[in-house]
């Protein structure tokens, strides 16, 4: 019987190796594809008892509509359609003719960004380190840009930022909008802020087919830099498009010392992605492995800020940042 290789891509371990599963190969028509992605899906994603998603239920609804005529935009549709029952942007269905995405997990909710009030923040005359914007604002703080953890940063140029900014009296990194990245980004950031060895959260892996088949909690830890270290305050700004990667250095920073997080809950996106491919060659991802913050909390559904601000009309009217004024004032403090 012909398989189907699924890779399960392990970011957690620093894309250091890659495991693989097999199984069975359905007809490549229009309810077989069917039949293979809730398959795929039932044995593999991480968050069904947690969400409270009866899966059974979904395949009785879905299956009622399938039509085998159906045209191949109306199949990617209806697929589409059922993923987002699950209420996670890691899930995406890719074909020729379209990416299939879940959104809501930041539409439904304000923004609380405008790049031109960080424009105006910027100048023209702020430096440029890796993925890094930086600049030593007129009350001497800090301001520290990263809006992509897959734009890369160096330890030098982590170094040189550090060592510019010795001089300021706190820093923001503002993560605002940074959908995420590699965690190896995530990682090396975060150990700039830590003086010593930190439980930060956890990760569990599928050990089995059924739904709560999981492995015992594998303990993820931030180590302290060897490197240049910042030890006075920081206000990490974030919102809810603070994703993926973002999310988890949101949730290492909350256990740095000297450290508070401003602004919105970020969006969440906590299980570690995992990819299959479907009989018409049609590419699925999906969370695999749930990750937890360091008291065994999930973390999918965003992480709460220790001060909740939001961009007020009338700063926005006198191109002010409110939460980089508020922080402004929190570090001047």
């Amino acid at each position: 019987m012909k398989k189907i290789l699924i890779y399960h891509l392990m970011l957690f371990f620093l894309l250091t190796f890659s495991s693989c599963v097999e199984i069975e190969e359905y007809e490549n028509n229009v309810r077989g594809n069917f039949e293979a992605l809730w398959k795929i899906m039932d044995e593999h994603y991480c968050f069904f008892e947690y969400k409270e998603i009866d899966w059974n239920r979904i395949h009785s609804e879905y299956e009622r509509r399938i039509n085998d005529d159906m045209s191949q935009e109306s199949l990617f549709m209806l697929l589409n359609e059922m993923l987002g029952e699950l209420k996670d942007g890691h899930v995406n269905i890719y074909s020729p003719f379209d990416i299939g995405r879940y959104w809501k997990w930041f539409e439904d909710y304000s923004s609380n960004y405008k790049q031109e009030l960080i424009d105006n923040i910027l100048g023209n005359d702020y430096q440029i380190a890796g993925g890094i914007r930086y600049k030593i604002l007129e009350d001497n703080i800090g301001y520290f840009r990263y809006a992509d953890f897959s734009s890369g940063i160096g330890d030098s140029n982590l170094d040189y930022v550090i060592s510019k900014f010795g001089i300021c009296s706190g820093i923001i990194i503002d993560v605002r909008n940074n959908g995420g990245g590699l965690l190896t980004n995530s990682d090396k950031l975060a150990s700039r802020f830590f003086n010593e060895k930190t439980l930060v959260g956890y990760i569990r892996h599928k050990t089995g087919k059924g739904h709560n088949d999981f492995s015992e909690p594998y303990p993820k830890y931030i180590e302290p830099s060897t490197r240049l270290r910042y030890q006075k305050p920081v206000v990490v700004l974030t919102n809810r498009r603070c994703y993926s990667a973002t999310n988890d250095f949101v949730n290492a920073m909350r256990y740095a010392p000297n450290v508070t997080v401003l602004g919105d809950k970020t969006g969440g996106g906590s299980g570690l992605p995992f990819s299959s491919e479907l009989p018409n060659g049609w590419s699925v991802r999906f969370s695999a492995c749930p990750m937890y913050n360091a008291e065994m909390q999930q973390i999918e559904f965003g992480i709460e800020p220790d001060v909740s601000v939001s961009l007020s009309d009338q700063d926005v009217q006198n191109n002010i940042d409110t939460l980089i004024e508020t922080a402004r004032n929190l570090l001047s403090n």
